[in-house]
C-alpha cells in the first residue's frame, strides 16, 4: 500500500511541475487577483477529473478521433479568451490602483473549465492512472483509494506552492508585476495556439 502512496505522490509531482495552460493560469490570475483569491483554483483538479476519468475510460475509447481533435481545438480557443483577459489586465495595470479582483469561485470554476479542456489529463488516465485505479481496485478499494489520495493531494499541495511563489513573486514591485503579468497573457497565448495547432493538423490528416 506504501508503494501506491508513493506512485501518486511522484506521479502527482511530475504532473504538476511540468509547465502547462493550468499552471500558467493560477499564476496569471495570482498575479492579479492575489494568491487569497486564487488558492480555490488548485482544486480544480477534483471538479474536472472525475468526468475526465470517466470519459477516458468508458466514452473515448469508442469514439472516433476527429472528436478529441475537436476537443483540442475548442480548448485552445477558450484559452484564447483567457489569454485575452490576461492581455487586458496587463494593458490597464495600474499600480495606485488595486486591480479588479476575481472571486475564488470563479476561479475555481474556469480552472476546472481549463483542465477539462487539456489534453494532458485525458492522456494520463488513459496511459497512467486509469490502468492504475482499475487494478487497485480489483485488488481492495482502499488501495485504490490511496493512490488517489497521494495523487491529488500532491497535486493540490503543489499546485497552492506555485500560487503563493507566483503571488510573492508579483509583490517584488509594481514594473516586476505587471512584466510577469505580460508575460502570462503570452504564455496563455502560445499554449492556445499549439492546442489550435495541434487539434487542426490532426483533422486534417483524418
Amino acid at each position: 500500500m506504501v508503494s501506491l502512496l508513493v506512485v501518486g505522490v511522484l506521479y502527482a509531482f511530475a504532473a504538476t511541475a511540468q509547465p502547462g495552460p493550468l499552471q500558467t493560469y493560477v499564476v496569471s490570475q495570482a498575479l492579479s487577483s492575489g494568491w487569497r483569491r486564487t488558492w480555490p483554483a488548485a482544486f480544480a483538479p477534483l471538479l474536472s477529473d472525475g468526468p475526465i476519468a470517466f470519459m477516458v475510460i468508458v466514452i473515448l475509447s469508442q469514439v472516433p478521433p476527429w472528436l478529441i481533435s475537436s476537443l483540442q481545438v475548442a480548448g485552445g480557443l477558450f484559452l484564447l479568451y483567457l489569454a485575452f483577459g490576461a492581455w487586458k489586465a496587463w494593458r490597464e495595470f495600474n499600480a495606485q490602483k488595486k486591480p479588479h479582483k476575481q472571486t475564488g469561485a470563479r476561479s475555481l470554476l474556469k480552472a476546472a473549465l481549463i483542465n477539462l479542456f487539456n489534453p494532458n489529463p485525458y492522456i494520463g488516465w488513459s496511459l497512467v492512472m486509469g490502468p492504475l485505479v482499475v487494478k487497485a481496485w480489483h485488488e481492495a478499494p482502499v488501495r485504490a483509494l490511496v493512490l488517489l489520495l497521494g495523487f491529488y493531494g500532491t497535486m493540490i499541495g503543489g499546485m497552492i506552492a506555485i500560487i503563493i511563489a507566483a503571488s510573492a513573486a508579483g509583490g517584488i514591485g509594481p514594473r516586476v508585476n505587471r512584466s510577469l503579468l505580460g508575460l502570462s497573457a503570452i504564455a496563455l497565448a502560445c499554449f492556445a495556439f499549439y492546442e489550435i495547432w495541434l487539434g487542426l493538423g490532426s483533422l486534417n490528416s483524418a
